[in-house]
């Protein structure tokens, strides 16, 4: 994958899965079932103007007017899907999700900190953040599923990763150091 700017390649690696599944649609119209069930889940939860894009995309527009009025992680995710198809060298690989620890971590414990003190649009972003990353399989289902957790104030390392593998665990410590760190700027 390019190097994008730190918080753009954030958005675009938690939703590695859904970027490369309307990719790979594209060239294998068999997987079309199975995006159009996420699709149809996205919208369900609030995505609605990026499954609209999504379906133009799949209808063969891939003009930069895709990206006019959408909020920024929707712009990422579409410029990514837009770049994905014109080049497959820059489409982000979901199994990279857990190397990608160090830089996900401040902004995953921002949005914990921001939903934990009230904030609705955090706890939204939050609800459909998860939501990917437990599409994604593995340690982000396993993420994925401690979000609550979080939001509720749990912060005992030990419950938060259990059956995580070395990776998961780093994670939940990065953003467990983060949440302590905003705590503590607070105080």
């Amino acid at each position: 994958m390019n190097k994008l700017p730190p918080q753009q390649q954030q958005v675009v690696q938690v939703h590695a899965s859904l970027i490369r599944l309307v990719v790979d649609t594209i060239s294998n119209p068999q997987l079309r079932p199975q995006l159009n069930q996420t699709l149809k889940t996205s919208a369900e939860n609030g995505w609605q103007d990026l499954v609209l894009r999504i379906y133009k995309i799949m209808e063969g527009d891939r003009s930069d007017s895709l990206l006019k009025n959408l909020d920024e992680e929707d712009g990422f995710i579409i410029d990514a899907i837009l770049r994905g198809i014109q080049n497959p060298s820059t489409l982000p690989d979901p199994q990279q999700n857990n190397a990608q620890a160090g830089m996900a971590a401040p902004g995953i414990a921002h949005m914990i900190h921001q939903a934990g003190i009230g904030n609705t649009q955090a706890l939204t972003l939050l609800s459909q953040m998860s939501e990917q990353m437990s599409q994604a399989g593995g340690e982000m289902t396993l993420l994925a599923g401690i979000m609550k957790k979080l939001v509720d104030g749990e912060r005992d390392a030990d419950i938060l990763s259990k059956g995580m593998d070395d990776k998961g665990v780093a994670l939940v410590d990065s953003i467990l150091d983060e949440l302590t760190t905003l705590q503590n700027s607070l105080n």
